[in-house]
């Protein structure tokens, strides 16, 4: 993953000012790689590429932050024995909010993205903006309320279209009501805390990135609705209007049935029949298609799985998929296999990634902080 060029690597707001700088980005990504083990000052020179000096000012203004804490002696090779240092962990954190038609799904994470507390409710999305927000608000608050550190602010992942710049939502499928309707200005107001927006799949495909997935895979996540989000040559890509990964609405049944979306004959449309009618086989074959679809445009070699959906019938889903693409990579003379799997993570895995919508700039991550530069 790229990092950021930028010298703001936090969101506004966040009140512990040594994360502010590009060079303590990267001090402290190293710090989190390194855990609990912890690495020594020139280690952290040779490999961020700066000097001792530089690196002792850093780490100086880290300690007395609270971010960086001694982790013991490294063993002597003839000189004084080096101290090597680690992040402290719960030194702050995010919360991070999965925001479905009907569930939600809070989590509070530390700094290295463990998770400490865990929030589940149902939701009621046809009630309305306000009624939906207030719900956020109050688990949010609550898990803030038990956190025994900073929280620099919350990520949300909920269903696309939406302007991940701006924080603003467009026409999720189904509630045109919502359109335009600007939830992170909302519930920053609201909440006194710094606050990102983003599609649910984008969301899961970073946390993905992060944790060291595959240079470029598609992340498919089938539950009320469908959508995929890309990382492309290790960066995420959320294109220059923030709104790649619609994949749901790709037209495979000319004049098929109307989708709620306005067209005809979509992915998403097709899928969640054959879901409601209980062909989850018919379900795999149909998303095997779309997979198929975004291999050969994109040259992409992981297909990875997700959401409610799959989650009931992961084996089934693994095979139904895995078999289409396969076949269709077979035909058009590919050299390599396209791997398909299911998405690490569970059925938290969209709230923690939303939790590094906020994290992830803080160490230096530039496509989480920095919208539709794509792979950076």
């Amino acid at each position: 993953m790229n990092r950021a060029d930028s010298g703001t690597t936090g969101p506004t707001g966040a009140n512990l000012r040594a994360l502010r700088g590009h060079n303590a980005a990267v001090v402290l990504e190293l710090l989190r790689g390194a855990g609990g083990e912890g690495v020594s000052r020139l280690e952290l020179a040779a490999r961020a590429g700066l000097t001792p000096q530089a690196v002792s000012k850093i780490v100086a203004r880290l300690r007395a932050d609270g971010l960086v804490a001694d982790a013991g002696r490294r063993a002597s090779t003839g000189g004084k024995p080096a101290t090597a240092l680690r992040l402290v962990p719960e030194a702050g954190g995010a919360v991070g909010v999965h925001l479905e038609r009907d569930a939600l799904v809070a989590v509070l994470v530390d700094l290295a993205g463990a998770v400490v507390a865990e929030r589940r409710v149902g939701v009621d999305f046809p009630a309305g903006a306000e009624a939906v927000v207030d719900l956020v608000a109050r688990e949010v608050r609550t898990l803030a309320a038990g956190a025994s550190s900073v929280v620099l602010g919350v990520g949300v992942a909920l269903p696309g279209p939406l302007d991940h710049a701006r924080g603003v939502l467009h026409r999720v499928t189904g509630f045109p009501a919502w359109d335009g309707y600007p939830l992170r200005d909302v519930l920053a107001e609201r909440l006194g805390l710094a606050v990102v927006v983003d599609k649910d799949t984008n969301a899961a495909a970073l946390g993905i990135a992060l944790a060291g997935g595959a240079e470029s895979f598609a992340y498919l996540h089938l539950g009320t609705g469908l959508g995929a989000g890309l990382v492309l040559g290790g960066g995420l890509y959320r294109g220059p209007r923030t709104g790649a990964g619609e994949f749901g609405h790709q037209v495979v049944l000319l004049d098929g049935p109307v989708c709620e979306c306005g067209d005809r004959g979509c992915l998403e449309a097709l899928c969640l029949a054959a879901v409601a009618r209980g062909d989850l086989e018919g379900a795999a074959r149909l998303l095997g298609t779309g997979a198929g679809n975004l291999v050969s445009l994109l040259d992409i070699d992981l297909v990875l799985l997700g959401g409610r959906t799959v989650a009931a019938a992961e084996d089934l889903f693994v095979r139904g998929v895995g078999a289409v693409v396969a076949a269709r990579s077979r035909r058009e003379g590919a050299r390599g296999r396209v791997g398909v799997g299911i998405a690490p993570g569970g059925e938290r895995g969209v709230a923690e990634g939303a939790a590094q919508l906020v994290l992830a700039p803080l160490f230096g991550r530039a496509d989480a902080a920095l919208p539709g530069r794509g792979t950076g």
